[in-house]
């Protein structure tokens, strides 16, 4: 423990740990993310061996998001299994339309459901926070149908609180950049393949091998429009280094790139009131 929590974060992290302590056993969706871990690492505190983290594998997710997920899974001391699944052979996930995470989060908790069942597991659960409600977010939907236990949404506990507490629990992954899978690249309308998150990864690795740590980059058909955190923008635009970058971009599979000058914005590509494809 780092230091203390505020008093309102402790009361809900309790209760947090009464309820799931009352549950015998719990399977966490795991991406390896500051909110999935907090849920992992709350469920092996309140149940020891009956927490199980499950990161399901596919082509959304990127390779090195994918060993991330397995170092934090080892670091909570929590059991890791790994399912394997392609949401392309979803039709109307390839769409990509604005209900695309309901198809997504649909196959994936059916999968996690599998899992759960082979192990007489009745609780799945999710990192979902009280801020994700704020933006467009149909996943949460199917989440829903499918009764999926969100604790961190269930408390109010905003993505400040979760950061809080992952520091609180001596949570390496407390300050881990935020991440969302690899489609959320693409603009509503463009079809999702597997070449277009493959060129997708590869230019985010590019940011990543020069030291950014919050970035997109989002595939507009073959022009790739960089995002990165607007106190990293200087860095960025530094003449050498911004060569560099465009060429890697383009060695990953793009024709053009351009650098947005608004910096990063989660869910730049979100529906916003009736504006489809944004």
């Amino acid at each position: 423990m780092t230091q203390p929590l505020a008093a309102q974060l402790e009361h809900k992290v309790g209760a947090i740990l009464d309820e799931m302590a009352s549950m015998e056993k719990i399977v966490v969706a795991f991406s390896g993310g500051v909110d999935s871990t907090v849920v992992a690492a709350l469920a092996k505190r309140a149940l020891g061996d009956g927490a199980t983290a499950v990161t399901a594998v596919s082509e959304t997710l990127g390779g090195r998001e994918l060993e991330e997920s397995k170092e934090i899974a080892r670091e909570i001391g929590i059991a890791h299994r790994l399912i394997e699944f392609s949401e392309l052979d979803d039709p109307r996930f390839r769409a990509n339309t604005p209900a695309r995470c309901f198809f997504c989060q649909s196959m994936r908790f059916d999968q996690l459901r599998n899992i759960a069942e082979a192990i007489d597991c009745d609780v799945l659960a999710s990192g979902t926070n009280f801020s994700d409600t704020g933006d467009h977010r149909p996943g949460l939907e199917a989440m829903a149908e499918r009764r999926v236990y969100q604790p961190l949404l269930d408390h109010q506990i905003d993505k400040d609180g979760v950061r809080q507490i992952a520091r609180w629990l001596g949570l390496s992954a407390w300050d881990k950049p935020a991440k969302a899978c690899l489609s959320s690249r693409i603009p509503h309308g463009l079809e999702v393949t597997n070449e277009r998150l493959r060129r997708i990864e590869r230019a985010e690795d590019v940011l990543h091998d020069h030291g950014f740590e919050q970035y997109r980059v989002r595939d507009h058909d073959g022009l790739a429009r960089i995002e990165v955190a607007p106190d990293e923008m200087t860095r960025l635009l530094e003449p050498e280094r911004l060569r560099q970058i465009a060429r890697g971009v383009k060695d990953a599979g793009f024709a053009q790139v351009v650098v947005d000058m608004t910096g990063y914005r989660s869910g730049s590509l979100n529906p916003v009131k009736g504006r489809v494809g944004s």
